[in-house]
């Protein structure tokens, strides 16, 4: 018996930053096959950029991102480190406004990332299948920024608050937070080889339901 691996979201999911074969899609993958003693098919949809807007976008309007996602037995979802990176670099043109552009950033982020998750969760009712969703947390890319670590922490919060039998949450702030010397790519935003490591390890831990 095999599995259906559907990985969506950003840079994160494409595994920028480390060589070919060590982001954290296809060390999980590995992972995930040792833990199930079965082969596991990937579908890597992860777009460098991507933000929770435009993956909602895609999740609403692409025949062949749904239907990748109705025939998963696993899916990752990597999403908003985009959204805090394009309101930071737009705060920087709004001097003394950069909480309050944050804030609207992160509000709107919160929003269509609910909306992501009950767009999955729709497009996998019905299916008798087991299945699993694992939301990766973000670390943050700008840790001497303190509204960028509050911006970080809230939304991994929010996405925390959909974990069910189903849902895992990923948590991988601690682990980055002052490590990111060790964890994270030259450009010092996206991980390493390192680094996606980590993430792999800790989406493995939270197990694999009734996948095995």
């Amino acid at each position: 018996m095999g599995y259906q691996y559907t990985a969506i979201g950003d840079s994160l999911t494409k595994g920028f930053g480390a060589l070919p074969g060590h982001g954290f899609v296809p060390v999980y993958r590995r992972m995930a096959e040792n833990r199930l003693g079965a082969a596991i098919a990937t579908a890597n949809l992860g777009i460098n950029g991507l933000t929770t807007a435009e993956l909602m976008q895609r999740l609403r309007g692409s025949s062949m991102y749904r239907q990748a996602i109705r025939e998963a037995d696993i899916i990752t979802l990597s999403i908003g480190g985009n959204d805090l990176i394009r309101a930071a670099r737009g705060a920087a043109n709004y001097p003394g406004s950069q909480g309050r552009v944050l804030r609207s950033a992160l509000q709107e982020c919160k929003q269509n990332f609910s909306g992501l998750i009950g767009t999955l969760e729709q497009l996998k009712a019905g299916d008798r299948k087991p299945c699993i969703i694992r939301i990766v947390g973000l670390y943050n890319p700008y840790p001497r920024i303190a509204a960028a670590t509050d911006w970080v922490l809230e939304f991994n919060r929010h996405a925390a608050r959909y974990s069910s039998h189903v849902v895992g949450f990923a948590s991988i702030y601690n682990d980055f937070s002052g490590n990111e010397g060790n964890l994270l790519f030259i450009d010092h935003v996206h991980p390493n080889g390192r680094g996606y490591r980590v993430i792999a390890e800790k989406l493995s831990a939270l197990g694999y339901g009734r996948l095995g």
